[in-house]
């Protein structure tokens, strides 16, 4: 299997025998449903889509609160209605784990890029301000990517090779190594 989708649960810590401490994120991940297979015949490439998080009373187009699609190379093995546990990481070592980050709103350019603020004192006007943007005569306009204020966070952010250091299938339950995107109880997309 590819991939599973599960919902961040929160972080923790583990001690090793050394001493050294490692932070850990715990996301749960319970059994999902392939919600269609896709074949090379029909839709031009092999893919499963897997459905998370049913809703109590599902309509007949709306069943899950989330769905991803997984590239696979062969779809033969899977059929619909069929169900991925995390019984199927039980071999993986290091996964790329897929979450929205926090959003934090509208932000300045101190908080969302990080620039350094000017003097508070001695009659100056410039303290959290973005400073001149503008170019001369030639291009006579603001370049496009220019850092300025505007929407922090609340971005799609991709981890790549992040260890697993924990795998409980009775409590469908991943250990993966360091900081994941998102608050608790985000959705989280893996692939493996």
């Amino acid at each position: 299997m590819p991939g599973i989708i599960g919902k961040k649960i929160g972080m923790s810590q583990i001690i090793q025998d050394d001493g050294r401490v490692i932070p850990i994120t715990y996301i749960q991940c319970q059994p999902n449903t392939i919600v269609q297979v896709k074949t090379q015949e029909k839709d031009g490439y092999p893919a499963l889509v897997l459905g998370f998080d049913a809703y109590k009373n599902p309509s007949k187009n709306k069943n899950f609160k989330t769905k991803k699609e997984f590239r696979v190379e062969d779809t033969s093995s899977y059929k619909k209605g069929d169900t991925v546990d995390v019984s199927s990481l039980t071999d993986v070592d290091s996964v790329t784990v897929s979450a929205t980050s926090k959003g934090k709103g509208f932000a300045g350019v101190i908080k969302r890029h990080g620039f350094s603020r000017g003097p508070e004192t001695h009659g100056s006007h410039h303290h959290r301000e973005p400073g001149s943007i503008g170019m001369c005569a030639k291009p006579g306009r603001v370049m496009k990517g220019k850092k300025l204020p505007g929407h922090h966070g609340f971005k799609t952010v991709t981890l790549k090779n992040r260890p697993v250091l924990a795998v409980h299938k009775d409590k469908d339950l991943i250990g993966i190594q360091g900081p994941v995107p998102g608050p608790n109880s985000a959705y989280v997309y893996i692939n493996f």
